[in-house]
């Protein structure tokens, strides 16, 4: 091939592949239309004002029904109206982005359904565009979620504080409030937004009428707000039960022993009032108070060895099988020292006197029906009278408690009489209840060693001053009971471990907020 024809072809094939590149490489050197901002933000006021249209041509590969399913989502939901607001944008890449941002729908004849979501956007075709999904209109459904507006039943009266408040946010006792309320009067009709996930209905926000009757609880707005927060951050499932010592009127109860039903949108169970579980070391003040009673004192000396085996049962061994020698009464309370309490038990509170002990401290007694239930279980059941005696003792046997329960016991040694509680006026109360249970005097011999011991005990724990308590629990749950100055109160951290690193934190908690 001569040299001329050779180079003229080479600088075809030449020409050939350099066009070929161009053409490959020409989309991407073409600018991006636009920006992520830009778009997101004027979907946005489309989306306010309602022009489906505008919405839909900035939308990459939008369904075929896509206005379709907005007019059917406003209808289905009765929206007057909608606000958007833009908030963070998050870059994700050269080509990708989210915008988060907060709504309102305003619901005809009902009210604001607050929302939040997030827009998705990404570079298609060289101009950035919104990926839409349902997802878009409420994050409940996402991956098959649904939305419901259904009809409830709602409490007809409204309750309040005991100073005629709204109860806090958070206040993590709306089971119990629900429940009131349901015996208060008739319910009445309400409505709700639901979603639901995998046969899991949670309900979002709850509509009801305007209360023709508003009934004041004894729940003390201040007292329920730090008992709410000192929970704020636990992981573990647990309670706080406050009442006034002088009446048995509950101040606050912040429960959160039933998380799974929270994770569910589904009502809580009344556990804090109606679940008792065994109380551990916590139960020692009641046998400090039965051995107070049978003629010791808080100076009366005591074994606290690693291990004790009564007769004819198995061997109790104190927390990390620890001895401390002879040591105080008060001081082998401090301790949670086992072995020194189920000893003393065995040798001076036979023939039922720890169980008349817990009785008059409220285990076993019928509560009213403004709470319901009983509080807790007094000892000598199952585990069987002598034998289950030293395992009672430290709240390991037959004995069962609930946290309302504890904080009686805590409000009777603070006032020097047990009050059955009430979550309403007196005279509401008595109208629930009909007969109300009767208060039952603690003996002054029992009272006077018993503060003192429980006193030194918050001291020795660095609680805020002016408190007095005692800490303590099962090889699971962990318990504090106790008051300062007019609020009695009991904590129970379900697996919560040690009390010390639990229960202990929360009680600081709740009375430094005091």
């Amino acid at each position: 091939m001569p040299m001329k024809r050779l180079l003229v072809l080479l600088t075809v094939v030449l020409a050939v592949l350099v066009g070929a590149g161009v053409f490959v490489l020409y989309p991407r050197l073409m600018p991006v239309r636009g920006t992520p901002e830009e778009i997101a933000r004027a979907y946005l006021a489309a989306w306010r004002a309602g022009d489906l249209g505008a919405m839909r041509v900035m939308v990459a590969d939008p369904p075929a029904d896509f206005a379709a399913r907005h007019r059917r989502f406003d209808a289905g939901f009765r929206v007057a109206s909608l606000t958007v607001t833009a908030k963070t944008l998050t870059r994700d890449g050269e080509e990708a982005a989210r915008l988060a941002f907060e709504g309102t729908r305003r619901i005809r004849d009902l009210g604001p359904w607050p929302f939040s979501g997030t827009l998705r956007l990404a570079v298609r075709d060289r101009r950035w565009q919104v990926l839409w999904g349902p997802e878009v209109l409420h994050p409940a459904l996402r991956d098959g979620g649904s939305l419901r507006l259904t009809e409830i039943k709602v409490p007809s009266a409204e309750l309040l504080t005991r100073s005629g408040e709204a109860m806090p946010k958070d206040h993590a006792a709306e089971s119990y409030l629900a429940d009131l309320g349901g015996r208060l009067g008739p319910p009445v009709t309400g409505w709700a937004v639901e979603a639901e996930r995998a046969g899991r209905a949670r309900r979002l926000v709850t509509y009801q009428p305007t209360a023709k009757r508003k009934v004041r609880t004894t729940l003390s707005r201040p007292v329920q707000a730090a008992a709410a927060r000192a929970l704020d951050g636990v992981r573990e499932a647990a309670a706080i039960v406050a009442v006034r010592p002088g009446t048995g009127e509950i101040l606050a109860v912040a429960d959160r022993l039933d998380p799974a039903a929270r994770g569910r949108g589904e009502r809580p169970r009344r556990a804090a009032f109606e679940e008792a579980s065994r109380p551990g070391g916590v139960f020692q003040v009641v046998t400090a108070a039965a051995l107070l009673s049978a003629g010791m004192t808080p100076q009366s000396t005591v074994a606290c060895p690693r291990d004790f085996t009564p007769r004819g049962t198995r061997r109790i061994a104190n927390p990390g099988r620890a001895a401390h020698g002879t040591v105080s009464l008060a001081k082998a309370l401090a301790m949670s020292c086992d072995t020194a309490f189920a000893r003393q038990a065995v040798d001076r509170l036979g023939g039922g006197k720890l169980a008349a002990q817990a009785a008059a401290l409220g285990f076993g007694r019928r509560l009213g029906s403004g709470v319901r239930g009983t509080c807790g279980t007094p000892p000598g059941g199952a585990a069987g009278g002598v034998r289950g005696l030293p395992y009672d003792a430290i709240g390991h046997g037959a004995v069962r408690a609930t946290p309302l329960c504890m904080a009686l016991v805590a409000a009777a040694v603070r006032n020097g009489t047990w009050h059955p509680p009430r979550l309403t006026a007196a005279r509401t109360a008595r109208a629930l209840d009909k007969v109300r249970p009767k208060d039952v005097p603690v003996p002054r011999d029992v009272l006077s060693g018993l503060r003192a011991m429980l006193r030194a005990e918050a001291a020795q724990r660095r609680l805020a001053k002016g408190s007095a308590g005692h800490m303590g629990g099962t090889r699971t749950d962990a318990w504090f009971a106790g008051y300062r100055g007019d609020v009695a109160f009991a904590v129970l951290v379900k697996n919560g471990g040690p009390p010390r690193a639990s229960a202990l934190p929360i009680a600081a908690r709740f009375l430094r907020a005091l």
